[in-house]
């Protein structure tokens, strides 16, 4: 094909293209004529993006924290955007799944692997001032990642797990959600009180969070492996990607937001409270919790013991200089 026979083809594929559009092509590549260069700062609109660190006190180093969280966001929703892709797939195709899930993976391990930043990156006297100025703020806020836990697993195996033997998928989704563990984890042991970080984060987001769990009620991530075929949900690959993301998800990821605090709040004579309130030495710890989102790929042994050994090692008080 004559580089005018190719051009001539082009162009009648943006006809017929934009013909149910209300404008001809002409109009369309008078805007092309028209329009700027595209450049990368704009693109990804850089100049916003380094705009949107705003610390509220003077310290250094909370610029970093507001960097970091922000940072992990983005990978949330990188995360997320994987799991809508699985979750709203029908092909049942094996090859997409795999892929899809060995992507979250992969996003969890760069989160996992670059927490040193808020474990040995800041000065800790400059944190226990900073935070201060961000009573009740915490990341226990984090929309995405409860989002993240919906759209992985049946909201039964997100129930706290001292009540989780009462429940199952035959309860409705409200009663479920008012059961969820991370509730436990702001709310006062010895009255019953939500604290006020919970209460923020239950009154802007819950509709939002319902909704998602209405809508993919059947069809999270572990309900599609579910329901594959037999020969393709045996397929090893497939297995090792989903159990894989339970660890990194469920033990490996808690277990360097237990690192952090114990570094920044358990040292020295008194505890330190957590910015909102939370109870984190038994929020955290994901031995604590026990939130498997696969359970049926792991041994009950492997779930009895689920984080045990990362806790133990935490919690050592050979480790506390490490």
């Amino acid at each position: 094909m004559s580089m005018d026979d190719h051009i001539e083809s082009q162009i009648n594929k943006l006809e017929e293209k934009y013909k149910n559009s209300g404008q001809d092509l002409s109009s369309y590549l008078d805007g092309l004529l028209y329009q700027k260069y595209l450049t990368y700062w704009d693109y990804i609109h850089l100049d916003t993006l380094l705009s949107i660190q705003v610390p509220r006190t003077h310290f250094p180093d909370e610029e970093i924290f507001i960097l970091y969280h922000q940072i992990t966001e983005l990978y949330f929703k990188l995360i997320l955007h994987e799991q809508k892709q699985i979750v709203e797939d029908k092909s049942q195709n094996l090859d997409f799944f795999i892929e899809k899930v060995r992507r979250i993976n992969s996003y969890f391990r760069a989160l996992i692997s670059s927490f040193s930043i808020m474990i040995k990156g800041m000065e800790r006297e400059q944190f226990l001032r900073y935070r201060m100025a961000l009573l009740p703020a915490s990341g226990f806020q984090s929309a995405q990642y409860r989002m993240i836990e919906i759209y992985a697993t049946s909201l039964e195996n997100l129930v706290h797990h001292t009540e989780r033997e009462h429940f199952s998928s035959e309860n409705g989704i409200e009663e479920l959600f008012d059961h969820i563990y991370w509730k436990k984890g702001a709310t006062d042991r010895n009255t019953g009180e939500k604290t006020l970080t919970l209460k923020q984060f239950e009154f802007r987001y819950t509709p939002r969070l319902l909704r998602i769990s209405n809508q993919v009620k059947n069809s999270t991530i572990y309900h599609k492996y579910l329901q594959l075929p037999e020969q393709t949900k045996n397929n090893p690959e497939l297995i090792k990607a989903l159990q894989d993301l339970d660890v990194n998800a469920n033990v490996n990821w808690p277990l360097m937001h237990l690192g952090s605090a114990y570094r920044y709040l358990a040292k020295e004579k008194a505890e330190v409270e957590a910015t909102g309130g939370t109870n984190w030495k038994e929020y955290l710890p994901p031995s604590f919790q026990k939130i498997i989102f696969f359970p049926t790929l792991h041994s009950e042994e492997e779930r009895e013991n689920w984080g045990k050994q990362w806790v133990e090692h935490i919690f050592n008080p050979e480790n506390k200089g490490a």
